[in-house]
């Protein structure tokens, strides 16, 4: 009772008290944003108000930029501000880090596994192409695929192709061509392999090693100051970059964490980013991952003069900027670059007063110059005057969207500016009293690109059509052969979905089967099924040592190969374990040797399930006692040996289809992507996060897995087994 009443006491004076704390301002942030003036609008010629709104006046306009600057000076007063790590040489290059895409390392435009090498040149040109190029890459191997064995974060960067030396030597390619790099740090995965020193030292040695520039903070509101320290004391200095925005109780952190993400709300009136407002310094990158139409984020990065997260692969899942988007990222990029100090203006008015309704502005004045970045939100063109700004004689005014030098007209100390803007379009003015070397050049690239307006780009979205990799018929057998089971022919309605994470029901998820005109999560299909034979058992580390022997084959990435193996030989009592640590060509080449194949998905399934669509091989109701029990711990036990569980016999027959290892089945590839359909889920089940790769029991499941090399492929929970085609 004594508890209760001091509980309840302590309740009370938080309440009271918590006021005292907050701070009193009409316009306090809203996530990552500040609300913008009431109905942002200056029009002198605008007539009516839509419905409920009105045009904002000078005087409130006053007040709520009176206001966000009070709330800025007692907010950096409240979290002790400091910003020296921005005056670091070697962290300077995060204010200039305007374009920056999440590349997944399987992407096929980055490594060429028949090659054996990074493609750095190849990536960097496809996105100079279609967008102009950008100044920074994170590069993501871990989820989804992370969790599929004991593997951590750190594991999977390691075994990406070449290890520690060709990961830097690929670093320094990306350096060659001014692009900076990123890898991510996933503090949820606290299921798999520990580390013997904290995550903190660990990926600060890690990025020093490898010549990285920064680590992005997955799922993280701010890195922690700890991760600064940890990465000085390495001599080679990482930025901090964390997807969550450093925003509420957090933003005490953008002392140390130089950029960030932005996750942004799209009214019509654009709202201000609260880590640019709290230091101009600060680097946003608008991220909008899933958005077909990028076009909000592009404005909202535009008026807020941050970065471009410019995410298509997604996981695996392309999801392509349109064309329009594309070009807009272009000239945006171009502008930013080239006057990206004045983007860092301590004095920064966000709304400057503008004619037109629906057009907005920020002000980013320099030391002789300044820059207007400017968004026609409405979704009709503008033309003729638009906005109204001091005049000096000797000021020069320029049209930087549209490359030309703009004839003011001017009214004593002001001078008006009229210039168009495309439908949902942007502009960028300049007013200099002398025009740059770099200057000229912008002018006469974005002159260039003007002939052609934003409006003559399609806006259409495309999905990235898959095929699948033919699987070569096998000489067929007259009679079973030894330890096969033979699967007579009939008609199979083949059910299955995909247990990706993300995505939803979206056009372009998992993948798609020849019968299917486009990918996607659910799949259904009712086909004529030919006779085989499949493997009774998966294929064990015995029989996988008698192909090598009889072969001596030797993979040219053998990373990882047969990594639980120890002098060219299985662990003793492990003979009757199914074989693990094979990549997809490993098992392909055991089973030419073997005069077998691997098995399409839908042929395994149909040796698992039969024809009465149940959920499992032994019926429709769960049993523990037909699956090996799952290893939740952090080393990863063995596998169980093959025929350890009866129970979870077939109707064919087939044993040890499901629980124990994920089994090799189909490939699929788009241009971007290779990924492998693994069926069977397996024993192992890391804990603690829900972005561990999903584990798929049912017979109306399976896995997605993503490709890239064998060294990182190959997994202890990943075995296979065999088909050969009937007479």
């Amino acid at each position: 009772m004594r508890k209760c009443t001091l509980g309840l006491l302590w309740i009370l004076i938080f309440l009271l008290v918590a006021p005292l704390f907050s701070q009193d301002v009409k316009y306090p942030p809203q996530g990552e944003q500040i609300p913008g003036p009431p109905n942002s609008t200056q029009a002198s010629d605008y007539c009516c108000a839509r419905s409920g709104e009105r045009p904002t006046s000078v005087d409130d306009w006053t007040a709520w930029l009176a206001d966000v600057r009070h709330w800025r000076a007692e907010r950096l007063i409240r979290i002790g501000y400091d910003g020296p790590q921005y005056d670091r040489p070697q962290l300077k290059w995060t204010q200039k880090e305007f374009i920056q895409p999440q590349m997944m390392a399987h992407d096929r435009y980055f490594y060429d596994p028949e090659m054996r090498r990074y493609t750095v040149e190849r990536y960097l040109d496809d996105l100079n192409k279609r967008y102009g190029g950008i100044d920074a890459v994170l590069i993501w191997p871990t989820y989804p695929n992370i969790g599929i064995d004991n593997r951590n974060q750190f594991d999977l960067i390691r075994d990406m192709p070449g290890g520690i030396t060709g990961l830097r030597a690929m670093v320094e390619d990306f350096h060659r061509h001014g692009v900076r790099v990123l890898f991510p740090y996933n503090p949820w995965d606290q299921g798999t392999r520990p580390e013997d020193r904290p995550d903190w030292e660990t990926i600060a040695h890690l990025m020093a090693a490898i010549g990285a520039d920064g680590i992005n903070g997955d799922t993280m509101d701010a890195v922690p100051l700890v991760f600064r320290d940890a990465s000085d004391k390495t001599g080679h200095p990482i930025a901090f970059e964390p997807e969550g925005g450093d925003t509420g109780e957090n933003d005490v952190a953008i002392a140390w964490n130089n950029l960030g993400w932005g996750y942004w709300n799209y009214p019509f009136e654009p709202m201000i980013s609260q880590n640019k407002w709290l230091e101009r310094r600060y680097m946003v990158n608008v991220c909008n991952r899933w958005a077909r139409d990028k076009a909000d984020d592009l404005q909202y990065a535009f008026f807020n003069g941050t970065g471009y997260e410019s995410w298509e692969n997604v996981w695996g899942i392309w999801n392509q900027i349109d064309d329009r988007d594309a070009e807009a990222l272009r000239r945006i990029a171009k502008i930013e670059r080239t006057f990206w100090l004045l983007l860092e203006s301590s004095n920064w008015t966000p709304f400057f007063p503008m004619l037109r309704y629906g057009v907005f502005a920020s002000e980013w004045p320099g030391q002789n110059q300044t820059l207007w970045t400017i968004v026609n939100r409405n979704e009709f063109a503008l033309a003729g005057t638009e906005i109204d700004v001091s005049y000096k004689p000797g000021q020069h005014y320029y049209d930087l969207w549209h490359g030309v030098e703009l004839k003011p007209e001017v009214h004593g100390s002001s001078a008006e500016l009229s210039f168009g803007m495309e439908a949902q379009g942007y502009g960028a003015i300049l007013a200099t009293p002398q025009l740059t070397g770099e200057g000229q050049r912008l002018l006469s690239e974005m002159r260039e690109l003007a002939v052609r307006p934003l409006s003559s780009y399609s806006r259409e979205w495309h999905f990235l059509p898959q095929h699948l990799v033919r699987i070569a018929p096998t000489q067929p057998a007259a009679q079973t052969p030894q330890g096969m089971i033979y699967i007579p022919g009939g008609k199979f309605f083949f059910r299955v979905s995909g247990v990706e994470i993300e995505g939803g029901d979206m056009i372009g998820l998992d993948v798609q089967y020849p019968w299917e005109d486009a990918p996607r999560r659910q799949h259904a299909h009712e086909m004529f099924m030919k006779p085989f034979y499949i493997d009774k058992y998966p294929v064990t580390n015995a029989q996988f040592k008698r192909f090598l022997d009889a072969t001596r084959y030797h993979p040219k990435d053998d990373h990882n190969f047969l990594r639980d193996w120890k002098s060219s030989t299985y662990p003793e009592g492990w003979g009757n374990k199914p074989v693990t640590w094979v990549s997809l060509d490993d098992a392909r080449a055991y089973a030419a040797w073997a005069g077998k194949r691997l098995p399409h998905e839908w042929e395994w399934e149909y040796a698992a399930q039969g024809t009465d669509g149940r959920l499992y091989p032994w019926g429709n109701t769960w049993k523990a006692g037909a699956v090996p029990k799952p290893d939740k711990g952090r080393t990863l036990v063995p596998p169980a040996d093959i025929d350890a569980n009866p129970e979870g016999v077939s109707p064919f027959g087939v044993m040890d289809m499901v629980g124990n290892v994920w089994q090799w089945t189909d490939e699929f590839v788009d241009r971007h992507t290779r990924a492998a359909i693994l069926r069977g889920g397996s024993y192992y089940q890391p804990q603690g996060s829900g972005w561990y790769f999903p584990n798929a029991y049912p017979l109306d499941e399976h896995g997605k897995y993503l490709l890239m090399a064998p060294s990182i492929d190959r997994s202890g929970t990943i075995g296979f087994r065999c088909v050969k085609d009937v007479e």
